[in-house]
């Protein structure tokens, strides 16, 4: 009686003389599969160019993607090259936010930002970037060490946009010296566009655009 061989088996012994279908070579012809892509029967030989073809489209999706991540990332670099050079170019110290908020406008094309500062020096007591920071925005900056995105319901910050109604998606970004160092401002990105910032965006892009309007302002602080 013969005695039944089960998948797992014949797979191993395969695999373990890899020469079989070399020295079988004559039951190759009359070997056949169905294909899932003609959905026909098709020969071992056919089978296996349609495998290798998809493993090829893959790779090329692949390197495809890859490809462009690479552009993404070489455009990204060179917009923050420009921002920075905005930012460098900028001798006033009283114009220095002025100056940040339109410069991410115009190169990062975000539709509406707007920062506060506070602990800055008495000239800078009656500036746009000093109003409206209510002790609420203090403390809950405290508590942001990293960038927020997400919904812009509730928000007290959305109070400083003149088109609060439009803003469906923000990025709070705190502004402190170092990760350390006690917060002294809020640059705030928003947009009517919803998926613009989400919750589940990286945020290390905003980190660093935190860490540069830092540098950036910091000039304005109070000294001792």
């Amino acid at each position: 009686m013969t005695q039944a061989i089960d998948q797992a088996t014949v797979i191993q012994y395969l695999l373990d003389n890899p020469d079989f279908f070399q020295k079988n070579a004559g039951i190759l012809p009359e070997m056949h599969l169905t294909s899932p892509i003609l959905g026909k029967t098709v020969s071992l030989h056919e089978r296996q160019m349609e495998v290798m073809r998809g493993k090829y489209k893959t790779l090329e999706l692949q390197l495809s993607k890859l490809m462009h991540t690479a552009q993404d990332n070489k455009a990204l670099a060179e917009k923050m090259l420009d921002w920075t050079q905005a930012l460098l170019k900028e001798k006033n110290d009283v114009d220095m936010p002025q100056t940040l908020v339109m410069s991410l406008k115009s190169v990062f094309a975000v539709p509406d930002v707007t920062l506060r500062l506070w602990n800055v020096r008495e000239e800078y007591s009656m500036a746009w970037f000093t109003q409206s920071v209510t002790e609420d925005i203090r403390n809950a900056v405290k508590t942001l060490k990293t960038p927020y995105c997400g919904k812009s319901d509730n928000i007290e910050a959305l109070t400083w946009f003149t088109n609060m109604a439009a803003i469906r998606s923000t990025a709070l970004i705190p502004i402190r010296e170092n990760t350390d160092s006690e917060a002294f401002g809020l640059l705030v990105l928003g947009s009517p566009d919803k998926a613009r910032f989400q919750e589940d965006m990286a945020t290390d892009f905003l980190t660093d655009i935190g860490k540069m309007a830092s540098a950036a302002l910091g000039r304005l602080l109070t000294i001792g």
